[in-house]
Order: C-alpha cells, then sequence, then structure tokens
C-alpha cells in the first residue's frame, strides 16, 4: 500500500474537505482555544498537539456540531457546516466510547448504521472483523475490556459512510496491536481520499507519513494559523 505522503498529492488539487476560519471559543468568557485557521484536503491526517487545557477536546467537540464556537465559522466541502449535515459526512471518536452496554457488539453497530447507515462494501460483521473482534459479535459490551470498547467504537467509525474522522486519543487503551491498527485504519481512509484529525496528549504512535500538525495553546490572544514553520512542525 503506497504511503500517504504519496496519495494525498492526488486529491491536494481540489477545494479543502475541512476549513476553519477565525474559530474560537471560549467559556464564561475565558478563552479556550483561537481565534484558529487551518484547512484539511482528502488524503490528509492531521494530528492536534496540547497540553492539558489547550482545548484539544473542546476543538473537536465543537468541529462536531456538539459545541457552537464563540465565534468564527466551520466549513464543510465549501459550505457552512450546520447540525443538518453533520451525521451523513462526520464521525466522532470521543473520550467516552458512547456504546449502550446493554447491546452486544454486533447490535451496537447494527444500530449505529440504522441511524447513520453504513459505507460501501462493509457491514457490521466485516467492520467488528476489521477491528479484530471476530468472534465477539454476540458478547455484550459491559463484558468487554476498555480496548475492546475501544474497538468497537472504531468499527463504528470504520463502519459510518464519511468523510472526515474526528479521533479523540484513538490509541489510548489499546496495546502495540491495537495502536498498530489504529495507524491500518487511519492510513486506508486517507489513501482513499478521508480525512482525519487526531488529538495527542504526548503519546503519539501515528507512523503512515508525515501528518499535519496543529498546536494549540490555551487562551492564546492572537490568530494562530495550522501553516506552522518547519522547525515547529517537526518539533
Amino acid at each position: 500500500m503506497p504511503p500517504i505522503s504519496d496519495t494525498s498529492h492526488d486529491f491536494h488539487d481540489r477545494p479543502p474537505l475541512l476549513e476553519a476560519r477565525g474559530l474560537a471559543f471560549a467559556r464564561n468568557d475565558e478563552p479556550i482555544f483561537g481565534p484558529l485557521d487551518f484547512s484539511l484536503h482528502a488524503g490528509e491526517v492531521a494530528l492536534i498537539e496540547g497540553d492539558n487545557g489547550a482545548g484539544k477536546t473542546t476543538l473537536l467537540r465543537v468541529l462536531s456540531g456538539l459545541l457552537a464556537p464563540s465565534s468564527g465559522e466551520i466549513r464543510l466541502r465549501g459550505e457552512p457546516l450546520t447540525l443538518a449535515r453533520l451525521s451523513p459526512q462526520v464521525a466522532l471518536l470521543s473520550h467516552q466510547a458512547g456504546l449502550k452496554h446493554e447491546l452486544t457488539a454486533l447490535e451496537n453497530l447494527r444500530f449505529a448504521a440504522g441511524l447513520h447507515g453504513q459505507r460501501k462494501g462493509l457491514s457490521p460483521m466485516t467492520a467488528l472483523a476489521g477491528v479484530g473482534l471476530d468472534g465477539y459479535a454476540d458478547v455484550p459490551t459491559r463484558q468487554l475490556s476498555a480496548g475492546q470498547k475501544k474497538r468497537v467504537a472504531l468499527a463504528r467509525v470504520l463502519l459510518a459512510p464519511v468523510a472526515l474522522w474526528l479521533l479523540d486519543e484513538p490509541y489510548a487503551n489499546l496495546d502495540l496491536d491495537g495502536i498498530k491498527l489504529v495507524n491500518r485504519l487511519l492510513e486506508r481512509h486517507a489513501n482513499g481520499g478521508g480525512t482525519a484529525l487526531i488529538t495527542s496528549h504526548g503519546a503519539y504512535a501515528y507512523t503512515s507519513g508525515t501528518p499535519r500538525r496543529i498546536p494549540l495553546r490555551p487562551g492564546i490572544g492572537h490568530r494562530q494559523s495550522a501553516i506552522e514553520t518547519a522547525a515547529e512542525q517537526v518539533r
């Protein structure tokens, strides 16, 4: 499979899939992040970096529509992002897996597919197999380990027929095989023209190609651009 750095150029001439302009968020008049400018094209994986309190999770919640920005705008495929346009185009993996513990792994995926549809060529069963959970389809989610629950959540992202993945600490609770799995999923998604935005608190494990880096700093008061200096990108 060719590296992402080769395939991303095939899509880069197209308009950005995701674009933020002057995006900022404040809570109780206390700035959390921004103003922030960045754009992501099809085939790109971007890493949001920052210390505790820098706003990494908050940024993903804003981009997913769970929180309204304090200022600025978000554009998806060149059009203003609205709640009505989110579910068919954005998949969010948050700290909380968001699974129904009384349902089995397979039932959780069938429920998600019933709400949002499923990617062409995939089914809930094949999505589970794709994250290494063969044989766990009928196990109640409450009986799974933290790493296995993360894999079910990753299968739900994989199953969703969307171009944009927002992954909050996707490597958390995973062993080495799980980390390699996340990297394979990201690589295939990008090679297929998808885009992924992931957060990292330092445990950075993505090894396929060189992702864009978006550093966040808490309470910044100037406009921050995702077009960083070369030294900052490789720090």
